[in-house]
This record gives C-alpha cells, sequence and structure tokens, in this order.
C-alpha cells in the first residue's frame, strides 16, 4: 500500500521519543527517536519494532512518548484544475 493510500485510511505521521538505559552505563538514559506512519490508537508498527527492541536490543526500555498528527484528510485532499509555470 502506497503513503498516500495509508494517509487517507486513517493512518498518521507517528513519532516516538523512546528512552532507554545505556546497556554499559544503566544510570544513564539515552534517547532515540522512531517515526513512521502508523494507525492509531493501536500503534501496530510501534509495537512491532518495541517488541523487536526487547527482544533483541540490550537497552532497557525506559519510556516512549509518542504523537501523532494526521496528515491529510480526505476533505483537504484536492486535486488541482490549472497548472501554470512562471519564468
Amino acid at each position: 500500500m502506497s503513503d498516500l493510500a495509508r494517509m487517507l485510511s486513517d493512518y498518521r505521521l507517528t513519532t516516538a521519543e523512546i528512552l532507554y538505559h545505556m546497556p554499559d552505563h544503566p544510570a544513564l538514559l539515552q534517547s532515540y527517536t522512531w517515526q513512521k506512519l502508523d494507525l492509531a490508537p493501536r500503534y501496530p508498527e510501534l509495537r512491532k519494532f518495541l517488541d523487536f527492541w526487547e527482544a533483541n536490543l540490550d537497552g532497557r526500555l525506559h519510556s516512549v512518548k509518542v504523537v501523532s498528527n494526521k496528515l491529510i484528510t480526505p476533505g483537504e485532499f484536492r486535486h488541482t484544475r490549472n497548472y501554470f509555470a512562471l519564468h
């Protein structure tokens, strides 16, 4: 499915700030930013990524902050009738 088709079917641009404990220094937190089109409110893509993280990476998760925003809604998407090029 194309990104445009996903946006028109309620997928949203989702950004997650993931804080995790550094493997060598557990008292220190490191930040990782994840961004992808995902389906709110269950966020299956983010959940799949976090499951992968917990299963395969050494840094233990501390917290995840999620924000999402609809980029295109059906009422906002319009084709243009005229196209003009200026020199």
